[in-house]
């Protein structure tokens, strides 16, 4: 055999093989079930005064992080205080401690690369370190020192107060955060304390007692849960963690707030807004909580419904329709209250009617129309397949036990969603559409320029026009009109 037919026989055989390969798609391509999920569970510790730790080995790189969440944020504050948690979570860091000023930790932060921060959201504080793991004991000493002694200085203060009331001035400046301040409002009733917004007034109100008063009633180690991962030995660490915290007495049990909930209005709310040229649209009424059983088929619901590029409202109405710049939406959930079940649209303003008619006729085919088999498994995969990235490191693992320890889930509670997501059939997707998505319930809000709108709202029904008008800081005379803001 000749080298010459050798080569023709070796051309002939990749010629067929590269036929075969080019027949194949790939739907041909068989794909592997995903491994089982298995995270790095942190140790869990508490202290005698009740203090919660969780520890979190990771030797990858020489770092070690820490958060504390500490119960307690703007839900608590009193209605004429709004603002109080924001500047507490600010001046917390940048007024220092009683022996070294937030300037001076700033520098000897600097030098080490590292950092100390402190923050504050709805139901919750927070202050957390980052450093090398060889400058761990000076970078926590300084954390223990600001966590029990800060100074909370005037000039700080006065600071935070001042960018507080910069951004109440340009709150009025985009129309998409109008609209999310505004369905929040709705939703929940602008004296809910998840709804309520700050004013020059109530910020006016806030000094420094009550900064100091919010830390005496609140920082206390009952009261926290601490989190901590990195390059360290989780026994040695908890030793180190008892002789800083260990003698910490316990104080006043902190009593959550009772907030009721009700749906809203149903109805369309308007916001006049003349510098825009588009609108934003949002749907809203309540949602449910986490800890509901139909929560993991609400979570399959949504990513087929308004999830991604290939849900019902993006295919529908984006792009066979031409209607949405975006649009999107699903069930809201919390983790201790309702959320909110939102649809999201932003359409230029001719089509602002014609956009709603479109949403009501895809909340019509939701309940209408179950799940394809097609549709149920994209929705599923889309789900698990990013799950992973969610939670590829124990940091992430370990900030996602907190928040169960936080709001008293069970600790497998992240096992259970990807189980739960796994095992919900497209008879679970229908039922909680018909349970939780009511097109005759949902209160719509609308942000944009009624001139350039054609056909008007009002041939959808009646109109409730809502005003964002900020009123004025105190000794200032009347608020500007909102359309000046």
């Amino acid at each position: 055999m000749n080298r010459r037919f050798l080569l023709q026989l070796l051309t002939f055989a990749l010629l067929i093989s590269t036929v075969s390969f080019a027949q194949q798609t790939w739907k041909d391509i068989t794909i592997p079930p995903l491994p089982e999920f298995k995270p790095v569970v942190p140790v869990r510790v508490q202290l005698p005064n009740g203090m919660v730790l969780f520890l979190q080995e990771d030797h990858e790189l020489p770092l070690i992080d820490g958060v504390m969440r500490i119960r307690g944020g703007s839900i608590y504050e009193p209605a004429e205080k709004v603002g109080l948690t924001d500047i507490y979570g600010e001046v917390w860091r940048t007024g220092g401690t009683s022996k070294r000023t937030g300037d001076e930790l700033d520098d000897f932060l600097e030098v080490r690369a590292a950092q100390v921060e402190t923050d504050a959201g709805a139901d919750a504080t927070s202050i957390s370190f980052s450093c090398l793991k060889g400058d761990f004991e000076d970078v926590f000493n300084v954390f223990t020192e600001l966590l029990r002694d800060p100074a909370f200085r005037e000039d700080k203060i006065a600071i935070a107060k001042d960018a507080m009331y910069t951004g109440i001035s340009r709150r009025n400046d985009d129309p998409g955060s109008i609209a999310a301040r505004e369905s929040l409002r709705v939703a929940y009733g602008k004296d809910n304390p998840w709804a309520r917004i700050a004013e020059y007034a109530t910020v006016a109100k806030v000094d420094r007692n009550d900064l100091v008063a919010w830390h005496k009633q609140y920082v206390h180690p009952n009261n926290i849960i601490f989190g901590i991962v990195g390059d360290f030995d989780a026994k040695q660490m908890e030793a180190r963690l008892r002789q800083a915290f260990g003698s910490w007495q316990k104080g006043p049990a902190i009593q959550k707030p009772k907030i009721t909930f009700a749906d809203p209005k149903p109805g369309i709310y308007f916001v006049n807004k003349s510098d825009v040229t588009q609108s934003e649209i949002r749907f809203v009424e309540l949602g449910i909580q986490r800890n509901n059983p139909d929560y993991f088929a609400t979570q399959v619901m949504n990513e087929i419904f308004g999830g991604g590029f290939s849900s019902r409202l993006f295919s529908n109405i984006r792009t066979k329709l031409g209607l949405a710049y975006s649009v999107g939406g699903g069930i809201g959930s919390s983790w201790d209250h309702p959320g909110i079940t939102r649809i999201t649209m932003g359409t230029k303003s001719q089509t602002t009617v014609d956009s709603i008619k479109a949403l009501y006729s895809q909340i019509d085919d939701l309940v209408k129309e179950a799940a394809t088999a097609e549709e149920l498994q994209r929705g599923k995969d889309a789900i698990l397949n990013s799950f992973v990235f969610e939670f590829d490191t124990p940091e992430k693992v370990l900030r996602e036990r907190m928040t169960y320890e936080f709001y008293g889930y069970p600790q497998n509670f992240l096992e259970q969603f990807r189980t739960g997501v796994e095992k919900a059939t497209a008879q679970d997707v229908a039922n909680v559409a018909r349970k939780y998505v009511h097109r005759d319930k949902f209160a719509i809000v609308v942000v944009g320029n009624t001139e350039q709108m054609g056909t008007e709202l009002s041939s959808l029904g009646p109109v409730t026009p809502i005003d964002i008008t900020i009123p004025a800081p105190p000794g200032e005379g009347q608020a500007k009109p909102a359309s000046e803001n």
